[in-house]
């Protein structure tokens, strides 16, 4: 069993990374942390990622946090899980790129529904950031429809990183009463998603 401790919460985007080692069948313990109760700002958890924030990952070597991050460690630490065409150049920036979308784009436009305070501190301002959000993640999701779901996965006939990262942040969706059938090669990626024994097992925290 590998030395690893995943700091996660459900719903949130470290359980792509829970999922990733339970894909590559990598041993590791985890723990919940709920955050609407505020424990990620405990002095306990912040002693282990300053930031406040999950996921962040106890490995042998030190303490990694950011989900990209994480997500590309698991496929160099456990390659025989082939979850990251590390022998591609051209493939594994574009599960890269995808990844910086989902982290830079589609999650702040989320997370200015949840967190406006982190950008003003005016009430009005912060609703109508929260207002904006289903249009900011339709345009994102269209975007991931058009250009991304290029076949059954992310990178074609390939399964990788990408397709447990999309799945997670997609997952959102209904949070904001935005149906995944509004856009169909999204609905039926998370569908094929679902039906793998890892997602499966990861899910029933």
């Amino acid at each position: 069993m590998s030395d690893l401790t995943l700091y996660l919460a459900p719903g949130s985007c470290a359980m792509a990374v829970h999922i990733a080692l339970t894909e590559a069948n990598a041993g590791h313990r985890y723990h919940q942390l709920d955050l609407a109760a505020g424990e990620q700002r405990r002095p306990e958890y912040l002693a282990i990622n300053p930031k406040g924030r999950v996921p962040a990952l106890i490995t042998e070597q030190g303490v990694l946090t950011e989900t990209p991050a994480l997500l590309l460690y698991v496929a160099q630490r456990f390659p025989a899980a082939n979850l990251a065409p590390l022998d591609d150049p051209y493939l594994l920036a574009r599960m890269q790129e995808v990844h910086c979308f989902l982290a830079s784009t589609v999650h702040i436009a989320f997370a200015h529904g949840r967190r406006g305070s982190r950008w003003a501190d005016d009430e009005q301002a912060i609703a109508a950031m929260r207002a904006k959000v289903p249009a900011n993640m339709r345009d994102g999701f269209a975007q991931i429809e058009q250009y991304y779901l290029t076949g059954p996965w992310v990178l074609g006939e390939r399964f990788s990183l990408a397709d447990i990262y999309l799945f997670v942040v997609a997952g959102w969706l209904k949070s904001i009463d935005i149906a995944l059938d509004e856009f169909p090669k999204l609905a039926e990626h998370h569908r094929r998603m679902l039906a793998r024994p890892a997602v499966q097992q990861a899910l029933a925290l």
